[in-house]
């Protein structure tokens, strides 16, 4: 337990400082330097090409140096590309800071935290994922209001100086997790990885977190200035995190989890409906709520399905190796969110952030729906219990 409370906070606090970071920051950075907006947002779409390079080298990493240190050195990267970052006066230098938050993000972010704790607890990985998410879940909750203040009381560029001395918090606290064991390498490890990632469902699946990558990272940079631009309050988008912690926590309380390949079938078809209401009632302060929260919670379990999937279609012993390779198009078409959104919005207004999000939901909800049909037979779930004697 104080491994998987430590691993949450640390969690909290390297997705507020780096991922989320431009829900509070980017559009004043626009506003404050001559840089047109979809040059600003360029940057963390950059970060995102950087993360897609870094993947396939991040399961090799966490397989030779175990965990720990890799999400350490990942976390003092993150901290260095917020110093980067707040002392950049040339657009070279911004995106300079954004290559190297990609590096850090991939190195510190949840795929590097779950790859350590199936190197822990083998297949009973799952509800201990669920509970470092239901802290990380609240990294919107907890740094958007708190960068929104920063950046009102003193500018952006002291608030992201800030987050990089947060992020130094977040160093520590991996540092008094006791070391993970690299994995050893054996002698068939090379024949039991091919056999492990069957075409078919390691496609679906890439199809399916990528878009969903997409959706969270466009959403992630442009709604706190949706909501400003819809005259609502600011205060609304920490509902995103608070979904994410209330869905997670109804999934963890189950005494008997359900499938991840269902359970990714309702996220999905979910999705859809979701953006649906957003296009319906962004006029109003509770439906916007609603929306803000509703797909919250759908995001926060789909972060758990980009943990648990890879754990019902592979082999235990390719989890690190399923997710450093099949994540690199999430990363890659993310990518392009931050600056496709701006270009949507300053083409078609703001509305075109809830229609292109419709579009890829409908997407989202065709690929669930597929993967459904063609995925291996899920094992049997194990119980609270069991899972408790397994750890």
């Amino acid at each position: 337990m104080p491994t998987v409370i430590t691993l949450g906070f640390a969690q909290l606090i390297n997705w507020g400082v780096s991922f989320y970071l431009p829900g509070a920051f980017a559009w004043r950075i626009a506003q404050t330097t001559p840089w047109p907006q979809t040059w600003v947002f360029a940057g963390p779409s950059l970060a995102m090409l950087v993360m897609a390079a870094v993947s396939p080298l991040s399961g090799r990493w966490l397989e030779r140096m175990g965990g720990r240190r890799v999400m350490c050195a990942g976390t003092l990267v993150c901290s260095a590309g917020c110093a980067t970052l707040a002392t950049s006066t040339t657009l070279v230098q911004f995106y300079a800071a954004w290559c190297v938050l990609g590096v850090g993000m991939r190195l510190s972010l949840y795929d590097a935290a779950f790859a350590t704790l199936v190197a822990i607890y083998g297949p009973a990985a799952r509800r201990p994922m669920t509970q470092i998410t239901l802290m990380g879940g609240l990294a919107t909750t907890v740094f958007w209001p708190l960068g929104n203040w920063l950046g009102d009381t003193w500018g952006w560029r002291t608030g992201v100086f800030v987050y990089g001395g947060i992020g130094l918090l977040a160093w520590a606290l991996l540092r008094s997790l006791p070391p993970t064991p690299p994995r050893a390498p054996a002698a068939d490890a090379a024949r039991q990885v091919r056999p492990a990632l069957p075409w078919t469902p390691a496609l679906l699946y890439g199809a399916v977190m990528a878009l969903v990558s997409l959706v969270s990272s466009g959403l992630a940079a442009h709604l706190t200035s949706l909501l400003g631009a819809h005259g609502l309050p600011l205060g609304l988008a920490a509902l995103w995190g608070l979904g994410q912690v209330c869905a997670r926590t109804l999934e963890w309380l189950q005494p008997r989890q359900a499938s991840a390949v269902k359970l990714n079938l309702v996220v999905g078809c979910g999705l859809p409906l979701c953006f649906a209401l957003g296009l319906a009632g962004m006029s109003s302060v509770y439906a916007a709520g609603v929306f803000i929260f509703t797909y919250g919670a759908l995001n926060g379990l789909a972060t758990l399905l980009r943990a648990s999937l890879p754990l019902e279609l592979f082999a235990h012993g390719a989890y690190a190796h399923a997710l450093g390779t099949l994540l690199t198009p999430s990363f890659a078409l993310a990518a392009v969110a931050p600056w496709g959104y701006s270009v949507a919005r300053e083409h078609w207004g703001d509305a075109a952030v809830l229609w292109v999000s419709l579009v890829i939901g409908v997407l989202i909800a065709a690929a669930a729906l597929t993967l459904r049909r063609l995925a291996p037979p899920a094992p049997v779930p194990q119980t609270l219990a069991e899972m408790r004697s397994t750890s």
